[in-house]
């Protein structure tokens, strides 16, 4: 009996054995029935990468996968033009004039500057950080910078510091064009006008008149009631005028030292070019010794001029 039955497990087991090879087939061509969303290293390949991710063109390379222009985002409103992203497949906003930035042509961490801008150090704070700070040097960060520098005059009689500017503005104004190179020609155009105040005797104070013209404006102070361009023969008054904060811009300040009563009045800021001329004028009060302390806005008969800022009827500063 033990010889059958040997005899007959083999003649079971031989044909299981040819089956074998034909089992191992069978699964090998099933379907893959792994989850996609527990395939972690997958799902890192597809979705990571980020801004450190670096395409080449060639199927993917350190994160970025193959570039798929029909995946990337659509980008809306870029007043400096379009640029690569980090993997150099899909367009991303340029960096405007000022905004840091990433040297050569790879975004890295802040991105590219935009259409007619070159990424360098920053040439506003050069000379502001001088005396002392060991480790300043390291630390200043590229930005955009404009490569026309030049001023341009816009149809809308506007002067644009830059082309970069007078790109930003077009931006939104499509009917925008340049006149031509250079500011455009106009009459003063007062920017800030000096602001009228109250002050005790003996202070000091300050008018300022900032100015943009081209050609260049030339600025002068007068107060009403007399007949001369300050300061005179006053000693305890003068004026100082210097280009700038812009430029074809001019600011110019009215001081007067140890104000008296006899002070107050109406200040006026003149500013005159060979196209014609524009004035703004500000009130001074000055308070007697007695004063100061019993001033209140509404004791005041010209609320108007002398306590623009007063609100209520406390004390003005």
């Amino acid at each position: 009996h033990l010889d059958s039955n040997i005899s007959v497990g083999g003649s079971i087991a031989a044909p299981l054995l040819l089956l074998l090879p034909l089992l191992f087939l069978s699964l090998s061509a099933l379907p893959d029935l792994t989850d996609p969303l527990l395939d972690y290293d997958r799902l890192d390949e597809e979705l990571g990468g980020g801004r450190g991710r670096n395409w080449t063109g060639t199927g993917g390379a350190e994160g970025c996968g193959p570039c798929e222009l029909d995946l990337c985002p659509e980008t809306r409103g870029c007043r400096a033009g379009l640029v690569l992203d980090s993997c150099g497949c899909c367009k991303e906003c340029g960096n405007l004039e000022g905004q840091a930035c990433d040297p050569g042509h790879r975004s890295v961490f802040y991105g590219l500057c935009g259409t007619g801008l070159r990424c360098q150090e920053d040439p506003r704070p050069a000379g502001g950080g001088g005396g002392g700070g060991g480790g300043g040097e390291d630390e200043e960060e590229e930005v955009c910078v404009c490569e026309e520098q030049e001023a341009v005059c816009g149809s809308d009689g506007t002067t644009y510091v830059n082309m970069c500017q007078f790109r930003e503005a077009a931006f939104s104004r499509p009917e925008l064009k340049t006149r031509g190179r250079g500011p455009c020609k106009t009459v003063p155009i007062i920017k800030v006008p000096p602001q009228s105040q109250v002050n005790g005797t003996g202070s000091s104070l300050v008018f300022l008149c900032e100015v943009f013209a081209f050609p260049m404006a030339l600025v002068e102070w007068r107060k009403e009631g007399r007949d001369v361009i300050l300061p005179g023969d006053d000693p305890h008054i003068s004026v100082q005028s210097r280009g700038g904060p812009l430029k074809f811009e001019l600011s110019s300040w009215l001081q007067i030292e140890g104000a008296e009563p006899g002070d107050s009045g109406t200040y006026r800021c003149i500013a005159r070019n060979n196209l014609g001329s524009v004035s703004a004028s500000a009130v001074l009060g000055v308070l007697g010794a007695g004063e100061t302390e019993e001033y209140a806005c509404p004791h005041v008969e010209r609320v108007e001029d002398l306590c623009g800022t007063c609100s209520g009827s406390g004390p003005a500063d």
